[in-house]
């Protein structure tokens, strides 16, 4: 059985070719994205590995499946880059690996998070060049502030246990069930005006979908606590950039972390130190001195890496044998 990874590093193809030990599939390693250009590349291939920035729209799936391709096989938890309905018509199953290590993505929030508060990219550029005081570094006791959770999956739920710990008050939103973890830490459900307006800190944990697309625009920074602080590790999808500027400009947010990016295709995952910034949001986020912009890295652990490879090639494998597994649709 032929596969071929689109987008793939050096990274992907150590931990995939070690996880591949045990199924022995041809892995083919491509690192440029996959889209309508390229997708002629996997001509031949009866599995295709895309990424979180990979194109994999109606035009391409009508590709791949013309080459002879009949699954796909995403090494992400997201899927919102995939025409489900058009991966439905052609008969194509698409499986996902639903989570693959929930602890990197919220102990990267919680970095952030510390970074932020404490001022410690600027306190490190500082001693590095001599400079040992501290004006302008003061920060806050996390301890006794509020925290919001937007959003209590498997990551959310890590993360707010996490906070909970630094003795935080925890506020929750989610449509879907409760955590009892949460609710046994005294975690509380409100409703997502009220989180926006009692929280400290706002950390987003949910899935891009049409009903959360945007959920952080304009209006919904303007309800949020003056100076509070807000946190993306979620999809770039849930942010709407171009409100940021005027919200960090004005003050009203005081401190902004993002691990994820709208526009982010193209620009992360790639080396563009040599270039110029060709998008005019993300540069100026990046000038402001309260802004750290991290490459959709929260994931990118060890474990979480061989977590990755492991359930794909599962996932592979179960849909071989007629069992596919971790499977999404249009209706998801």
């Amino acid at each position: 059985m032929r596969m071929i990874l689109f987008s793939s590093r050096q990274y992907d193809s150590d931990t995939f070719t070690e996880a591949n030990a045990a199924y022995d599939y041809e892995l083919h390693f491509q690192e440029s994205n996959l889209d309508s250009e390229t997708a002629v590349l996997a001509q031949g291939y009866e599995v295709v590995c895309p990424f979180v920035n990979d194109n994999v729209d109606a035009t391409v799936l009508e590709q791949l499946h013309a080459g002879g391709t009949r699954m796909i096989a995403l090494r992400s938890a997201g899927f919102n880059h995939v025409d489900l309905a058009a991966a439905a018509r052609l008969g194509m199953p698409v499986a996902r690996v639903p989570a693959y290590s929930p602890h990197a993505v919220a102990e990267h929030a919680v970095g952030l998070i510390l970074a932020l508060n404490r001022h410690l990219p600027r306190a490190f550029a500082r001693t590095r060049e001599g400079d040992f005081s501290l004006n302008g570094l003061l920060g806050f006791d996390l301890y006794g502030k509020t925290v919001g959770v937007i959003g209590t999956g498997m990551i959310g739920r890590v993360f707010g246990r996490i906070m909970a710990g630094f003795g935080m008050q925890v506020l929750a939103h989610d449509p879907g069930p409760h955590a009892d973890d949460l609710l046994a830490l005294g975690a509380r459900y409100v409703p997502l005006d009220t989180l926006l307006a009692e929280s400290d800190i706002v950390s987003l944990h949910c899935p891009l979908l049409p009903a959360t697309y945007h959920l952080i625009d304009g209006p919904a920074l303007a309800k949020m606590k003056r100076g509070a602080m807000l946190i993306n590790t979620g999809r770039g999808g849930l942010v709407e950039a171009n409100a940021l500027i005027g919200a960090l400009k004005s003050g009203q947010l005081g401190h902004l972390g993002l691990d994820v990016y709208e526009e982010e295709g193209g620009i992360f995952f790639e080396d563009h130190s040599n270039l110029p910034l060709q998008d005019d949001v993300l540069a100026r986020l990046l000038m402001f001195p309260n802004v750290i912009v991290t490459a959709h890295q929260a994931f990118f652990t060890r474990e979480a890496m061989n977590e990755i490879a492991q359930t794909t090639l599962d996932n592979v494998a179960a849909w071989q044998a007629g069992t596919p597994r971790n499977t999404v649709s249009a209706a998801t």
